[in-house]
């Protein structure tokens, strides 16, 4: 007999992001009697939300109509586009591409966002647990029946520590799995059910944003800035985005594409050197940084799209890949996708039956405009990947206004973690040191994620295999992990005395996936530590 008690719903929800929160929303406007949990790795709803962000309304307007009567903290209207090409010492205004045209958006914090849809949904009943980690799927004769959440006081040696809980069994006729960008269950259930044998591989970048306070006679509310080019090579996908919200606050960050080549690159300091650039420099001097984060972002687009559901669930929002890279948004088509899941959940949960796959879901998706929207931007991303920067702005003009998105035919991806050279075929990176005003170092940025771990728990940063690291990602790679993490958890020591090892300070973990997604021999899983850990980001993220 099982020692966790166990509570039952109708449907069980991972993840209070907005595919999550929309998806609950929806639901309770469509039935009502409908009983609907959340359950949260994240301290607080919000806790673990980073994003830009500019928010198209368009789903949100189809959920809540009359939300701009009561809207979001710092949602800022889109006032001016900007879109820059950068070289070491200048910059270069291009046409702003169609699809990044932001008239009718809101500059938001997007925690702010989903700390007001949680507002909305517990109003219509929905019970939301933060700080409720779901570690386990529970999986019956085929069947997903809910997961077990709650899991504490295991120590570091693996033993029941003092203060241990057993977790609950949060069951439920259908879970609805939104955890965000490479999520830990969401990547055992693609295993389980071989969700992704039909589609291309998923690619990925890494977002780092920080936010600024900056003086209030430089703030320029609704300012929307982007940029492509310096620091970056043009066989390195990425670049910027620097947004302007509320009163004084700039929303600052860098994203650079999972399939770079080169093992000395680091994302990070690619974005402290890019904040030193002559046009970005002013837009930030006289101001400070009061928040920094890290996390991972889905660019696979239309053809990485999974399976999405299966015996007794689906999958929603960024966990299923929804992002449209062309357009820099997914908030948008990550609701709208847990809408339309609700909407099959209401019809299935109505009928005398409810049949264990929500075939209706999919349905819906491929009726809907998120089906048009990434299948009309599919050849962009994958056009860098394959020709660089000049082939890849070249194919995206070509797909845009000429093709318009009606091309025949499909381009493919590769997987992020098979693209490194070896460290001695690479040129290597020498990176400035930090002035710690402008630019900063890895740990005073953690500092400022507030990120924190119980000290005396498994590490959440599983090496498949230890013995690989030596050979393969030290004698090969240079330790790839200790530049493209951005929150310092890797170190190579004793690397001098001719004895590297790799030391995991786990507590460091803003949760943002990187390790487990670029790892060259894919060694390193990321898997939930006990919940309220990881970064709590402050409500301008």
């Amino acid at each position: 007999m099982s020692e966790r008690e166990a509570m039952e719903f109708d449907v069980l929800i991972v993840g209070a992001g907005p595919s999550g929160l929309a998806a609950a929303i929806r639901l309770k406007q469509l039935a009502p009697e409908v009983s609907v949990c959340i359950v949260e790795k994240g301290s607080e709803v919000g806790a673990h939300i980073l994003s830009g962000a500019v928010l198209e309304p368009r789903a949100l307007d189809e959920l809540i109509p009359d939300w701009r009567q009561d809207p979001p903290a710092l949602a800022t209207p889109a006032a001016e586009d900007r879109f820059m090409f950068l070289t070491a010492r200048r910059a270069f205004r291009l046409p702003t591409p169609p699809q990044m045209h932001n008239a009718g958006n809101y500059v938001v914090s997007l925690g702010n966002v989903c700390r007001w849809l949680a507002a909305r949904a517990e109003a219509l009943g929905v019970e939301i647990y933060p700080g409720f980690a779901a570690s386990e799927t529970i999986i019956e004769e085929g069947v997903v029946r809910g997961v077990v959440a709650g899991v504490a006081g295991i120590t570091r040696s693996g033993e029941r520590g003092p203060n241990y809980q057993p977790g609950m069994e949060l069951r439920a006729a259908y879970t609805l799995f939104a955890e965000g960008c490479r999520g830990s269950l969401t990547k055992k259930l693609f295993e389980r059910f071989d969700l992704r044998r039909d589609c291309q591989p998923q690619t990925y970048g890494l977002g780092i944003k920080e936010l600024w306070q900056i003086p209030k006679e430089r703030h320029r509310p609704g300012l929307i800035w982007h940029s492509v080019g310096w620091p970056l090579q043009a066989d390195t996908y990425g670049g910027s985005w620097l947004y302007m919200l509320g009163e004084d606050l700039v929303s600052v960050g860098f994203v650079v594409g999972l399939d770079y080549r080169n093992p000395w690159l680091s994302p990070f300091e690619e974005f402290q050197r890019f904040k030193t650039h002559p046009a970005v420099r002013p837009m930030l001097e006289g101001g400070k940084r009061i928040a920094y984060g890290a996390r991972a972002l889905n660019e696979g687009g239309f053809q990485s799209i999974p399976r999405l559901i299966f015996p007794g669930g689906a999958i929603i929002g960024d966990a299923a890949g929804f992002l449209n890279v062309p357009k820099i948004k997914g908030t948008h088509t990550a609701m709208k996708s847990g809408m339309l899941a609700a909407e099959a959940l209401a019809e299935a949960l109505a009928g005398p039956d409810r049949p264990p796959l929500l075939e209706g879901y999919p349905a819906r998706l491929q009726q809907s405009w998120v089906w048009e929207e990434l299948r009309a931007v599919r050849n962009i991303r994958p056009g860098f990947a394959k020709w660089g920067f000049w082939g890849g702005m070249l194919n995206a003009a070509i797909e845009t206004y000429l093709l318009r998105g009606k091309s025949p035919w499909t381009l493919s991806h590769h997987e992020d973690h098979a693209m490194l050279l070896p460290a001695d075929q690479a040129p290597r990176i020498d990176y400035p040191k930090p002035d710690g005003v402008l630019t900063f170092d890895r740990l005073s940025s953690v500092y400022l994620s507030n990120t924190n771990h119980e000290e005396d728990q498994p590490i959440h940063l599983v090496l498949r295999d230890p013995a690989r690291w030596l050979p393969e990602n030290w004698e090969k790679y240079r330790s790839p992990e200790s530049r493209y993490c951005p929150a310092a958890v890797y170190e190579a020591l004793g690397a001098e005395e001719g004895r590297p090892r790799l030391v995991i300070n786990a507590q460091n973990c803003v949760h943002c996936k990187t390790c487990d997604i670029k790892d060259p021999t894919q060694n390193i899983d990321w898997v939930t530590p006990e919940g309220g850990g990881g970064p709590n980001y402050i409500g301008g993220m």
